[in-house]
């Protein structure tokens, strides 16, 4: 089977902001890809919001505002997994045969892989990316695949100010990833990160996202409308002989080896 996955970045969503207005819509062209990417006109869409495993409200209220967007405005059939189903099995199982995409939100990521590994449903996500399933997200629903991510768990959980720190992922793809990384902090925590982890790191602005199509990879951008940089981007930083190395990652929309992403070798 084919896998796929898009991980974004970052970007709002048209949600309801608490001074009662809505966010801009800025992720509508990876929405679009993803659809596109099930083979159909209608697909099953499955909402995971475990990033905020603490907060039944915020779960509830994250799948109200994706559930405008697949089930409205793009005719999807909409359901959501929450937390406290996890421990049924056969719930789960259900949910996710049903399911033509799996999409993940922002959050605490360090919360929900812990969550994922003591339910095992890490192994089950992993079987449905396997069996074809589109897996996909932003934020913490877009790094948790790789090896490792650049996280601000601690800050969400704490509430006040922290260190930006290295959380370890499900390891899918060998690299670590930096979500919404035009914002104060990302980039120059990333870099000490990439020294003392040894990967390739791949750094996604806001508005910008990887696909990756079994062994290719393209990067999707859409229009900033939020956000303090005038265009989506995307870079790759690596250490080598203790020397730091950086390049834009192309936008031209074409697919390409994704093992040359990955790859500190610069023959290729």
């Amino acid at each position: 089977m084919t896998r796929k996955i898009v991980a974004i970045g970052g970007g709002e969503n048209g949600r309801l902001l608490s001074n009662g207005n809505y966010a801009p819509y800025e992720t509508e062209p990876m929405d679009i890809e993803i659809i596109r990417l099930t083979g159909k006109d209608k697909p099953n869409f499955l909402f995971l919001a475990h990033s905020w495993a603490s907060s039944p409200e915020i779960q509830q209220s994250y799948y109200e505002t994706m559930k405008k967007i697949y089930g409205e405005k793009f005719g999807c059939n909409c359901k959501d997994l929450k937390t406290n189903e996890l421990s049924d099995i056969e719930k789960v199982k259900e949910k996710i045969a049903w399911a033509d995409i799996i999409y993940e939100g922002g959050g605490d990521t360090l919360t929900m892989i812990d969550l994922w590994h003591h339910s095992g449903f890490d192994k089950v996500l992993y079987q449905s990316w396997l069996d074809g399933k589109v897996i996909c997200g932003v934020s913490a629903g877009a790094i948790c695949w790789f090896t490792s991510c650049n996280s601000d768990s601690l800050i969400i959980q704490n509430g006040k100010e922290a260190t930006l720190e290295s959380v370890n992922c499900l390891n899918w793809l060998a690299a670590h990833v930096t979500p919404h990384c035009d914002e104060p902090g990302r980039y120059t925590s990333t870099k000490e990160q990439l020294k003392e982890n040894n990967l390739v790191g791949i750094m996604l602005s806001n508005c910008s996202a990887i696909e990756i199509i079994d062994d290719e990879y393209r990067i999707i951008t859409s229009e900033v409308k939020e956000h303090n940089i005038k265009s989506a981007y995307a870079l790759k930083g690596y250490w080598q002989n203790e020397k730091y190395y950086e390049e834009s990652i192309d936008l031209s929309n074409k697919f390409k080896p994704l093992k040359k992403l990955l790859s500190k070798n610069k023959e290729w």
